[in-house]
């Protein structure tokens, strides 16, 4: 046999090779394809959660927002007369049509929780320092109203309508028994977190299912030691549910660190997991994962779903969570109220 047909059958057989390796490989790139494709999801009953953050609140304009920013003094023309994280508040974004809202709780001096946002009392209130100088009912003596604006504090619209409106923990879950609450830690203390999870543990199973705890790491890892079943989110909680599964997620594995969560997931870096957004929001929900979508990329302050026009900028027929400012504008989309 000759050089030349010697060279030409093993270039013969290194382009099979390549042509059986290419063939593979697209074969597999079609599999993970299908595999993840949304449009073949099944379809999820009903349309999206919906959460109301705050309940019904005042709302702002996030440009130049920092942690230590009076959000009070910067609202909008208020459009309706509910103050945030009030049981007026959640009564009325319940009615509105919220699945779930979001509230805020912080310690009080006589060792209850106090539904309130802020690190401390001079932004929005006639009250100095923060809530664990207070007990639950010297809070109540407040103006949680005091310090909203929406003109450069030429008036107070609120000023002397929240004395007394600044509600406990205990109050919100007798008042919406069977309603599910998002309870947000606003601190970095693992003992919050221990006595929360106190709180939690002396009411009954049902009821304990329908709460959701979130907040930064040390805390929700304390109370999640304590209450390792109780659904719960934290920074620390999202990366070692969505590190692995952005991972592995191609072949339909849900890590094992994803059950019984919520994630929290920027609408930004949604488009980048796998199977977004049915495949996925299927898959998490059939580990026991609630899925919420928030505006923003992840890289600052999460913004929220308030104008039916923001609705556009979710996938058609998305039935995960949607976090909302202004569910009296969103809900009214998807429930015709």
């Amino acid at each position: 046999m000759s050089r030349w047909s010697i060279g030409r059958k093993r270039r013969s057989g290194r382009g099979r090779r390549l042509r059986r390796l290419l063939g593979g490989a697209a074969v597999l790139v079609l599999l993970v394809y299908l595999n993840n494709a949304s449009w073949l999801a099944g379809d999820r009953e009903g349309g999206p959660l919906l959460l109301a953050h705050r309940g019904i609140a005042q709302t702002f304009p996030m440009e130049g927002i920092e942690n230590d920013t009076c959000t009070a003094e910067r609202i909008h023309e208020p459009e309706h007369p509910y103050l945030e994280n009030t049981i007026a508040s959640m009564e009325a974004a319940f009615a509105a049509g919220a699945d779930v809202v979001e509230l805020d709780v912080k310690p009080t001096k006589d060792g209850r929780f106090a539904v309130f946002h802020d690190w401390t009392l001079d932004c929005r209130t006639d009250g100095k320092g923060v809530t664990t100088d207070y007990t639950m009912a010297e809070l109540k003596q407040l103006d949680i109203g005091y310090g909203y604006t929406a003109d450069g504090g030429r008036s107070y619209p609120f000023r002397g309508k929240g004395v007394g409106l600044m509600p406990s923990l205990d109050e919100v879950l007798a008042r919406f028994p069977d309603r599910e609450l998002l309870v947000h830690m606003k601190s970095r203390n693992a003992e919050e977190g221990k006595q929360l999870a106190q709180t939690i543990a002396a009411l009954p199973e049902e009821r304990r299912s329908r709460l959701t705890v979130y907040g930064d790491d040390e805390p929700v890892a304390a109370l999640r030691e304590l209450l390792p079943q109780q659904r719960a989110m934290s920074k620390a909680l999202m990366k070692s549910c969505l590190l692995p599964y952005e991972a592995l997620g191609w072949t339909g594995y849900v890590p094992k660190a994803c059950r019984g969560t919520e994630i929290h997931l920027p609408e930004g870096m949604a488009p980048w997991v796998w199977g977004w957004p049915n495949r996925f929001v299927n898959r998490m929900a059939g580990a026991d994962v609630r899925v919420i979508v928030v505006g923003g990329d992840g890289s600052g302050f999460s913004s929220g779903f308030d104008q039916p026009g923001d609705l556009e900028r979710l996938p058609a027929g998305y039935t995960g969570g949607i976090w909302t400012n202004r569910i009296d504008l969103i809900a009214p989309v998807y429930k015709g109220k």
